[in-house]
């Protein structure tokens, strides 16, 4: 997605190029987020299922994965065998230590990006 946007001529206004930049920075969030789930092994169902463990929902009763019950037990049964979960609610360690480690990569970003946050908060602030 920030490759797509990035490829887009940048807006004249002052407010739609401030948009569009924040967009830009969410993006290339998201790219560095699926980049870290990638280096892990990480698929996109199994890190619906790593996200609602995280939030402490059950793989089954989460919202964002739509999946037939048989299908579902196939996605847990996998991840057990991976030794990432223990059972449709329970991280093992080792999964834990999965889920922490994509965080981490995910959020340097973030971190990089807090004084340019603040200062754009400041100066909202000076009117």
């Amino acid at each position: 997605m920030y490759a797509a946007l990035r490829a887009l001529p940048l807006p004249e206004e002052p407010v739609a190029r401030l948009f569009r930049a924040a967009s830009l920075l969410r993006e290339h969030r998201g790219d560095g987020h699926i980049a870290a789930l990638m280096a892990e092994g990480i698929g996109g169902l199994e890190a619906h299922v790593l996200l609602a463990l995280d939030m402490g929902i059950p793989a089954p009763t989460f919202g964002r994965i739509h999946l037939p019950n048989a299908q579902l037990i196939d996605l847990i049964d996998g991840m057990k065998g991976r030794g990432l979960v223990k059972d449709e609610a329970t991280f093992t360690p080792a999964g834990r230590r999965v889920k922490n480690r994509v965080e981490a990569l995910t959020d340097e970003l973030i971190a990089a990006l807090e004084p340019l946050a603040q200062r754009l908060v400041a100066a909202q602030d000076q009117g």
